[in-house]
């Protein structure tokens, strides 16, 4: 059986080339900070990426060589350059310090590729200090109904004063 089995399958790769080509992208996008792709491998990198970025964070969290080593050798599994896995172990971990998931961002792109008009993302890091977007409160019906008896009570004030 197949339950619980999906992973972005990005038609037309076999499993090795699109480990190869996750484990590729993580490595830029973890040296870079962002990177441009199309929306599919942005969409398929994400949840790749922040599982690794999570394992530096427990790796700085333990207290004993082994266990963060061990993590970190799971990390080089997955992505397989040790200078971007170094990297991260080292010091961009820091910057999700704060953060419970969420690390990366994907922006849609306006103009498709000009070949194959595949949709184009932007991969980014998500900063340290970002709040991300926050839903305005709208205010209650009390409210609503005070601040339309307030626009109406100055306009019916004005009316008689034009007439005098």
């Amino acid at each position: 059986m197949r339950h619980k089995k999906h992973s972005h399958s990005l038609a037309g790769r076999s499993a090795s080339h699109r480990a190869a080509m996750l484990s590729n992208m993580a490595a830029s996008l973890i040296e870079n900070d962002r990177i441009e792709t199309t929306l599919a491998k942005a969409k398929a990198l994400r949840p790749f990426v922040e599982k690794i970025i999570t394992k530096a964070k427990q790796a700085a969290a333990k207290t004993e060589k082994k266990d963060a080593v061990h993590l970190r050798r799971l990390a080089l599994k997955d992505v397989r350059n040790e200078d971007a896995v170094t990297l991260l172990f080292n010091e961009k971990y820091k910057e999700f310090a704060n953060r419970n998931g969420g690390y990366t961002r994907i922006y849609k792109l306006a103009l498709p590729r000009v070949g194959d008009a595949a949709e184009m993302a932007l991969i980014e890091f998500v900063k340290a200090d970002d709040q991300g977007y926050k839903k305005s409160k709208k205010p209650s019906k009390a409210k609503k109904a005070a601040a339309k008896t307030e626009a109406v009570a100055p306009a019916a004030e004005a009316a008689p004063e034009a007439q005098a």
